[in-house]
């Protein structure tokens, strides 16, 4: 059972990480706490003028199930198994206690379960992806997230398009960097590398964000770049150019 992020076009049968993020005043803050989370599928044939969303709830999930990961970052790991799960759309609304309250605050979520994409082809598919990634100059100790879009170089054809599109939504995304040398200096690289293959998990459809901390990092250029692996077949971009000042 493959587990993918909210905006990765999960399938049935898939373990969706269900992620929550809480500010405030812009910062990053934990709650006092998550009562419940509540998962509703969005029928469209139950819609009424009480039940516009035609809600069905599903099942709810207890405080117990939620994983703190760090300050003000939540989720839970939702198994979308049948028959309680059919493709279609969903909310997850998370009941929220926050400080110096009492009652819970409802925050609404939405993911969606689709059908499985098939593609079938009597030579291996051969095409390509891009990578680009923004900022590309960052000042020294700011914590910023870089933003990777993943670009699918297919053909026009409409179901091979479709099917390429969703392994780029779909697939493991790693990021490296290293520092580059001056022409003077050794390229050793264990002590030049700053991330090594590390998996970036914040995903939306094509496009990925990996937080980088350049508190410690030295002003300077650094190479970046990444790599998508998907059936048998290792994509890595060309190495990119990251100004550190």
């Amino acid at each position: 059972m493959a587990t993918k992020q909210r905006y990765q076009n999960p399938i049935v049968g898939d373990t969706v990480r269900l992620r929550m993020m809480v500010y405030s005043s812009n910062m990053l803050n934990n709650v006092q706490s998550i009562e419940k989370i509540d998962i509703y599928f969005l029928d469209p044939n139950g819609c009424t003028a009480e039940n516009p969303q035609g809600r069905v709830l599903i099942e709810t999930i207890d405080s117990a199930s939620v994983v703190n990961e760090s300050e003000g970052k939540y989720y839970i790991d939702l198994p979308a198994t049948h028959p309680a799960y059919i493709i279609g759309n969903y909310l997850d609304v998370w009941s929220v206690i926050l400080e110096e309250e009492t009652e819970a605050v409802p925050y609404d979520n939405s993911f969606a379960i689709y059908p499985r994409l098939w593609y079938a082809s009597p030579v291996p598919i051969v095409y390509d992806f891009g990578f680009r990634f923004t900022p590309n100059r960052i000042t020294k100790g700011s914590i910023k997230p870089l933003i990777i879009q993943i670009i699918p170089n297919t053909p026009t054809a409409t179901e091979l398009q479709r099917y390429y599109t969703n392994v780029a939504i779909y697939s493991d995304l790693k990021i490296s960097m290293a520092k580059k040398c001056d022409p003077c200096q050794p390229c050793e690289v264990d002590l030049r590398t700053v991330l090594d293959e590390v998996l970036i998990e914040d995903r939306e459809k094509c496009q990925a964000f990996y937080t980088l901390d350049t508190t410690d990092m030295d002003c300077g250029l650094y190479d970046v770049w990444f790599k998508l692996e998907f059936g048998g077949n290792t994509y890595i971009s060309d190495k990119n150019q990251l100004l550190v000042y």
